[in-house]
């Protein structure tokens, strides 16, 4: 399939708890490479763009509030496969249903505060990191 990126966002709660490093370290080790990577306060504007697919959902409100809380960690990678691999390798959006090992297994602490969001397509990919990210900020190495 060869080389794909992919977009994730470590969220406040990991923020908070001082997880940033103890993710990055995962995703790296799991083959993943950084191509841009902040910590940054998301505005109402950003968090609407990215939660727009769930508009009108009885979730929608709690998603917007949630990410704005505080600091995240947005985030391009690269790997092979990358859209599907980094959303096997963070588990189940529940934490209680996601795989031993996996980010929101181990991190999560509910649903919402799950630790990480990551793309769930390549349409995704493209939509979102452009919401965090201007195109000279993504470094190719």
């Amino acid at each position: 399939m060869g080389l794909e990126r992919t977009f994730a966002i470590l969220k406040p709660e990991t923020v908070e708890r001082r997880l940033i490093g103890e993710v990055v370290k995962r995703i790296e080790e799991a083959g993943f490479k950084v191509l841009a990577l902040k910590l940054v306060w998301a505005s109402r504007e950003q968090a609407e763009k990215l939660y727009e697919v769930h508009l009108g959902k009885p979730f929608y409100p709690e998603l917007i509030n949630h990410i704005t809380s505080g600091p995240i960690v947005p985030m391009v990678l690269e790997a092979e496969n990358a859209v599907e691999k980094l959303r096997t390798f963070i588990g189940a959006t529940d934490p209680a249903k996601a795989e031993p090992g996996t980010i929101r297994r181990d991190l999560g602490l509910s649903i919402t505060k799950n630790a990480i969001h990551a793309a769930d397509s390549h349409e995704s990919y493209e939509r979102e990191h452009k919401i965090f990210f201007a195109t000279e900020e993504i470094l190719n190495y």
